[in-house]
């Protein structure tokens, strides 16, 4: 969820896509959805609330454009998609939102979003997972989980990414790295 949602999905390290094995796609997008409806979206100065304003016009624009291009070209929305403004609109606000039935003509696919919004693509083998995470210009960071160790091995040789995490989903810094 974290590497997801994570300052409203606007990190360059958040999870842009999630690409689920074809077996555990309902399930998965089920429990995911849940979780996600949870979130709050608001003021991030108030209690509570998950999910605070987009950066500006324009990434917002950016945002519903992928929502309306991959809804137009076939996916379902499973939670979210709303938006929301404040009084003098200001601030843009998009719900967290769950797409399904994503597929790589869908720009979501091949954009990065930094935004709120979790686009799930299934797939059958290894191969066509590492195919589907590789195709971006966007390298920077990848997660994955599985429970073989081959498998992961595999992937971490495979994936071309700046950064790879397996079997956790948000980097963490140490303190002591970070500029103060």
């Amino acid at each position: 969820m974290a590497s997801k949602f994570r300052n409203a999905g606007q990190t360059c390290v958040c999870a842009n896509r999630l690409i689920v094995h074809e077996d555990i796609h309902e399930a998965f997008a089920q429990r995911f959805s849940k979780e996600v409806e949870k979130l709050k979206v608001g003021n991030g100065f108030e209690e509570g609330t998950s999910i605070g304003p987009i950066i500006n016009k324009r990434g917002f624009d950016k945002i519903v454009g992928q929502i309306q291009d991959a809804v137009d070209k076939g996916a379902k929305v499973l939670v979210g998609g709303d938006t929301y403004f404040d009084d003098d609109k200001s601030y843009y606000f998009v719900q967290p939102t769950v797409l399904t039935h994503v597929d790589p003509s869908m720009n979501i696919m091949h954009e990065e979003t930094f935004g709120p919004v979790a686009p799930i693509t299934t797939f059958k083998t290894l191969d066509e997972a590492i195919e589907l995470a590789n195709d971006t210009p966007f390298g920077l960071a990848a997660y994955f989980f599985t429970e073989n160790y081959r498998n992961g091995l595999y992937i971490s040789e495979h994936l071309v990414m700046g950064s790879l995490a397996g079997m956790m989903a948000v980097h963490r810094l140490s303190k002591h790295l970070l500029a103060v």
